[in-house]
């Protein structure tokens, strides 16, 4: 059987850095894009079986992007999970509602992390 594939969409270098790291050691085949723009590239070309996005990116921002994917046909199955440095109240919901699966708020909590990505891929 493949790995799975994931792609991460974040322009903090850092912040890129540990996800990559978090999936890696469980065996995730990783693809990344700094830029929703270039999110959206990969995931028409790469088809990932799910996609973390941050939501403050440069060109076109995680909100924007999600809603793109989830109105294209052959991108929409596909689970989203917000990973964001937005908490205040109420972002969970615009996050959802711009048609995010998941939510993962920043600074990241190692063990939720792991948690959600598997959520996420079991409902795919």
């Amino acid at each position: 059987m493949s790995a799975v594939r994931v792609l991460v969409v974040e322009d903090n270098v850092d912040n890129l850095e540990l996800i990559v790291l978090l999936l890696s050691r469980h065996g995730y085949q990783v693809i990344t894009a700094h830029s929703g723009r270039e999110g959206l590239e990969k995931i028409r070309t790469e088809k990932p079986d799910v996609a973390l996005l941050d939501l403050t990116m440069p060109e076109i921002d995680g909100w924007t992007l999600a809603r793109t994917l989830k109105d294209d046909p052959e991108l929409k199955h596909i689970p989203l999970i917000a990973v964001t440095a937005h908490t205040l109240p109420g972002d969970r919901r615009k996050a959802l509602d711009a048609g995010f699966d998941q939510y993962i708020s920043k600074p990241i909590n190692v063990q939720l992390f792991d948690q959600v990505v598997k959520e996420a891929l079991e409902k795919k």
